[in-house]
């Protein structure tokens, strides 16, 4: 059976939720003069086009290590076995699918965003 939840209690967990913040933020022990570790300026800003830049040339390095690997192993280099090559693949394979995925969803938001009416 599903007992409804009275906002007497929803005030009492809303009540507790901020006294463990002001907790949190009391404990950190913030010196006098120095950043407050808990601001959002102390956090450093990333540039979207460089990690998306970042990303694609780490995949890139992910496939050529897996296509040496997968070379190296071809050409009979008894220093790499076949799990690695076939460790190294899988892993470029799903390096790629989640830039795919990422690619079809930067796509789907831009569609959804010209299609908007203003």
């Amino acid at each position: 059976m599903v007992t409804a939840i009275g906002s007497a209690a929803i005030q009492e967990m809303l009540a507790q939720m901020r006294s463990a913040v002001d907790q949190t933020k009391n404990s950190v022990g913030v010196v006098p003069g120095a950043k407050n570790p808990l601001s959002s300026s102390s956090v450093p800003k990333t540039d979207f086009a460089q990690a998306m830049k970042n990303h694609l040339s780490e995949v890139s390095n992910i496939e050529k290590t897996a296509n040496d690997l997968g070379k190296r192993y071809s050409l009979g280099d008894t220093d790499v076995n076949l799990s690695d090559v076939m460790v190294s693949s899988q892993k470029a394979n799903i390096a790629l699918q989640s830039t795919v995925q990422v690619r079809n969803k930067l796509a789907a938001a831009y569609q959804t965003i010209m299609n908007m009416q203003i």
